[in-house]
Parts: structure tokens; sequence; C-alpha cells
């Protein structure tokens, strides 16, 4: 099985914005579209989606990230 690395898209006029919530583990099964994170700007949050489906191997965010 393939590594995927799912890269947060681009959300506009925002350089950087701050992961307030991590919706899946290691470990996890996911789908295509699951809502991976919830990042926040200084104007809305938003949950960023993963493009593939298949199992979280690795977590490279924390809570407090900006990405």
């Amino acid at each position: 099985m393939a590594l995927i690395e799912v890269k947060v898209p681009d959300i506009g006029d925002f350089k950087d914005v701050a992961i307030i919530e991590l919706l899946v583990k290691v470990g996890d099964t996911i789908k295509a579209e699951q809502s991976l994170i919830t990042v926040e700007s200084d104007k809305a949050s938003m949950e960023i989606p993963s493009s593939h489906a298949g199992v979280i191997k690795e977590l490279k965010v924390k809570l407090g990230d900006t990405v």
C-alpha cells in the first residue's frame, strides 16, 4: 500500500492558519472527503478533508500548529 501525504488545500488569502481540532488519530480508517482537522483564521474555521481513503499511519501536525 502506497503512502499518500495529504496537504492543506489553498484556502484563499490566509498564509498561516491554526489547527484547533484533530478529527482523526493514527490507526483510524478514513474515507475520501472525510474531515481530518479543523483550522481557524481570524475570520472563520473550516474542516480540511482527506483527498484519499485509507488508514492514518502518521500525523505530522498537532493541536496548535499553524499550516
